[in-house]
């Protein structure tokens, strides 16, 4: 995870800004209104027309407009990450995970995450309708829709976690190790359980000792 270009240093008078106060409030709105009028173009469509197409392209566009803003502008601006990509001359995709170690906005940073979150989970609750209600295409739009936000979470996950990427494999190795041990202790103690009973078992036809 690199820093951002950008300088990282505090203006003057910043350190006591209002944290109730949004620093970027037109790129607040933005962030909420594209998505917002997506979903409530996607719900509310049918009332105003019947064509799916301009329903479809309609929602497409509010969708691009709010990928495009969220990736490039609200995250930076509001959250201080970045996440982009890049071909390198050898024709090599790279994914480029950035943050910007400044003063974030207490109330803009709540905003962003929570919306970042939210939408996913309603764009799913989308899919869930048109698929119990047989509709294929709006179940396609849906599922695009949940793609492109969901997209912009995974790629803001990783700038916030870049740092922590590893611990999911770490953890995954110990429980491997944990459970390749305990298998190979059953497998062992499997093993001289009938050894055990052999040793303990007398001899068909000897007498007993010590009998009184």
């Amino acid at each position: 995870m690199a820093p951002l270009i950008d300088d990282d240093t505090v203006p003057f008078g910043m350190d006591q800004q209002n944290p109730n106060k949004l620093p970027h409030p037109y790129v607040t709105m933005c962030h909420i209104g594209f998505r917002t009028a997506a979903l409530l173009t996607y719900l509310f469509c049918g009332w105003f027309s019947d064509s799916f197409i301009s329903s479809f392209v309609t929602v497409m566009l509010f969708l691009s407009a709010d990928f495009w803003t969220v990736k490039n502008i609200t995250g930076r601006l509001m959250v201080g990450l970045r996440w982009w990509n890049y071909i390198d001359d050898d024709g090599n995709s790279h994914w480029v995970y950035e943050s910007k170690k400044n003063m974030v906005n207490k109330t803009e940073s709540r905003i962003f995450w929570t919306t970042l979150f939210g939408f996913p989970v309603l764009w799913g609750l989308m899919i869930v309708g048109a698929l119990l209600s047989f509709r294929i295409k709006w179940l396609l739009l849906a599922a695009i829709a949940a793609t492109l936000n969901g997209a912009n979470l995974y790629g803001y996950l990783k700038c916030k976690f870049g740092k922590n990427e590893d611990v999911g494999g770490t953890l995954s190795s110990m429980t491997s190790n944990f459970l390749r041990q305990r298998v190979m202790e059953s497998a062992m103690n499997m093993m001289n359980q009938p050894n055990q009973a052999q040793q303990g078992t007398p001899a068909f036809g000897s007498q007993p000792t010590n009998v009184v």
